[in-house]
């Protein structure tokens, strides 16, 4: 679980660095913005524990239409509410449009892929 929270932090991260749309607005030592992406791996997460669900459920009738594409667009708005929920909290991240959180998006889900392909599951023992 904290490999995998570790993961999200870095692909977040890694959009963070990447794209000019998502950024961080840090002064200081490089460790304050590491923990400042945590928190923001945090926040995603929650987000994503809490709010993902009812989005799909609302919208699977779409999502069944599209052949799941539209979780693109639940993802990038995901990512904008990770975006406003650190406004609110005075933690320096955002995203700075809808366009931008979609390929935000798509780059997150898209590393975390890939990375979580290195992981693996609980128990499977890699050879």
């Amino acid at each position: 679980m904290i490999i995998r929270f570790l993961v999200s932090a870095l692909s977040l991260g890694l959009a963070t660095w990447l794209l000019p749309g998502i950024w961080l607005d840090y002064v200081g030592e490089p460790a304050d913005a590491a923990i400042t992406m945590l928190i923001v791996a945090a926040i995603f997460g929650l987000v994503n524990a809490v709010v993902k669900p009812i989005f799909v459920f609302v919208t699977s009738p779409l999502l069944l239409i599209t052949l799941g594409l539209f979780l693109l667009v639940i993802n990038a708005a995901l990512l904008m509410l990770t975006s406003w929920v650190c406004a609110q909290m005075g933690v320096p991240w955002g995203v700075d449009g809808f366009w931008d959180a979609v390929l935000g998006a798509l780059f997150v889900s898209t590393v975390s892929f890939i990375l979580n392909s290195f992981v693996g599951r609980r128990g499977e023992v890699h050879t």
